[in-house]
């Protein structure tokens, strides 16, 4: 870590994690990442922004449910933003997860901006999932980038080179940059002959590289049992494709070719400091039972 950018993770600051449904989430991969957060650190809502201003309800209609007492409720696809601590370090963690919206995407992405601004967030990490030419087989690829040099110089990071048509998360990216804040891209890569959600394993590596944004041990519960049953299950498929298999072992030529020069130094690294920060841990919770 550079010392001259050592505020960017400074215990004080909150961070803002975003996810959204639709073109920026393959296989619910973020959506579902972000909930479990939600989720799993008991996150306090905070906001909700109006629906009306932004989506058209006939490409995302809203949702009749009963709930427990038997009444009929309607759920409008709106965006959520939820306030928590991360357990270890105490950091102000901000969880922002919503439909993509339909328009006025600058009103929008200000309407998030403003928000975390007021909640003393520095740095927005938009999560992301796209369809890749990747296999099932091997670990999910996760791509993180940025275009700010302090977070560059932290996080050992490149900007993105991408160029073409971009999704709510490259709005947001491009709002906080506009309002002097932290940016960070993440995506992970899904199979896309395996599209339809949910896709576990690619939800499980996204949240082993939030753990080290965050140098925070995030727990996982059933998730690496549901992606390992995720795996044999579209094994299974594949096996009774001939030309599925063929593919796929295409995929795993290329893929294996590809990482072979730097099989191991950073991603043996990075998977050691996660197990000894899982470690630290457990040492200092010995309520938890768990050898």
């Amino acid at each position: 870590m550079s010392e001259n950018h050592d505020e960017y993770l400074a215990p004080d600051d909150a961070i803002m994690l975003a996810s959204f449904e639709g073109w920026n989430d393959a296989g619910t991969a973020a959506s579902a990442a972000v909930l479990h957060l939600q989720e799993l650190w008991d996150a306090t809502l905070e906001r909700e922004l109006d629906p009306e201003e932004y989506h058209d309800f006939q490409v995302n209609r809203p949702m009749v449910q009963t709930d427990e007492d038997g009444r009929r409720k309607l759920t409008w696809p709106t965006t959520r933003v939820w306030v928590t601590r991360a357990p270890g370090s105490g950091r102000r963690v901000v969880l922002v997860h919503g439909v993509e919206p339909s328009m006025r995407w600058r009103h929008y992405c200000a309407e998030l901006v403003a928000a975390a601004q007021e909640l003393g967030v520095r740095t927005i990490v938009t999560v992301g999932a796209l369809l890749a030419d990747v296999p099932h087989t091997r670990p999910i690829p996760v791509t993180l980038t940025s275009d700010d040099p302090a977070v560059q110089a932290v996080l050992d990071v490149e900007a993105s080179t991408y160029e073409g048509p971009t999704g709510i998360t490259g709005v947001l990216q491009h709002a906080a940059e506009i309002a002097g804040l932290h940016g960070v891209s993440l995506w992970a890569a899904v199979p896309h002959y395996v599209a339809h959600p949910p896709s576990p394993k690619a939800t499980v590596a996204i949240l082993s590289r939030l753990e080290e944004i965050l140098g925070e041990s995030i727990e996982l519960g059933s998730m690496p049992e549901d992606a390992a049953a995720w795996q044999t299950g579209v094994d299974e498929l594949a096996s009774e494709d001939p030309e599925v298999a063929e593919y796929v072992q295409q995929l795993e030529e290329a893929k294996d070719t590809a990482d072979l020069p730097e099989a191991s130094g950073e991603a043996i690294a990075r998977e050691f400091e996660r197990y000894l920060r899982r470690r630290e841990d457990r040492r200092n919770d010995p309520g938890d039972g768990r050898g």
